[in-house]
């Protein structure tokens, strides 16, 4: 389903007795009631859930090869944290240095890491999962896609418009545990919370490597 869709769910993946002790380990180390926290993958407890077992093999079932975690943010949506994310694709990585080659660029930096704009086809072989650590429900901002919708990366505006009204659009809810996965160019956006219901998502990017290639490498962030 990934490779046709672009995205695929799978529940349960971790309890709501994990969540809940996850949370608490998360409030000893991060402002909660941020709305979005990243660079995360430098504490031990995120690079701990992000070397999962079970997040491991997953990224084999999906790909056809067990993936190597390198970027974590902590989303924290509700009533009075809350905002709107207009359709679009993550083209972003985080890389060690700036570098003048072709595909990338152009680079800004967050946070202190450099973060540039990466060639399609290293943005092909990204996975990212979105652990959800409340249920994401219709009315708390969840995530919406539009199905296959990552085979291309689109840069023409009146195509993207296209595609846009054209859908199908799928709104995507999960329950408390379940992990949502995507490729970063798969069309995707998120709603305004209508409710006072949080929805924090631990965000978690995978590659095949971190070395992409001489002298471009994933930086952990």
């Amino acid at each position: 389903m990934i490779e046709r869709e672009g995205y695929a769910v799978r529940e349960a993946v971790f309890s709501e007795v994990e969540c809940e002790m996850l949370l608490r380990e998360l409030a000893e180390n991060l402002d909660l009631d941020r709305a979005g926290v990243r660079n995360l993958m430098g504490l031990a407890i995120i690079e701990r859930i992000a070397k999962d077992a079970r997040l491991l093999s997953l990224t084999q079932q999906l790909t056809g090869t067990q993936l190597i975690p390198f970027k974590a943010i902590l989303f924290n949506k509700t009533g009075k944290a809350n905002w709107l994310v207009a359709w679009h694709q993550d083209t972003a990585l985080p890389i060690e240095r700036d570098v003048a080659a072709d595909g990338w660029g152009p680079a800004s930096i967050k946070e202190g890491v450099v973060f540039s704009h990466a060639p399609t086809d290293v943005l092909n072989e990204i996975l990212a999962f979105r652990i959800h650590l409340d249920p994401s429900t219709s009315v708390n901002g969840p995530l919406r896609v539009i199905p296959g919708s990552h085979r291309h990366r689109i840069k023409d505006d009146v195509v993207f418009r296209r595609l846009i009204d054209n859908g199908p659009q799928v709104e995507v809810t999960v329950d408390r545990g379940g992990v949502i996965a995507m490729r970063p160019l798969l069309v995707h956006a998120s709603s305004k919370c209508v409710s006072d219901e949080p929805r924090r998502v631990l965000h978690i990017e995978f590659a095949p490597t971190l070395q992409i290639s001489e002298g471009i490498a994933l930086a952990k962030a």
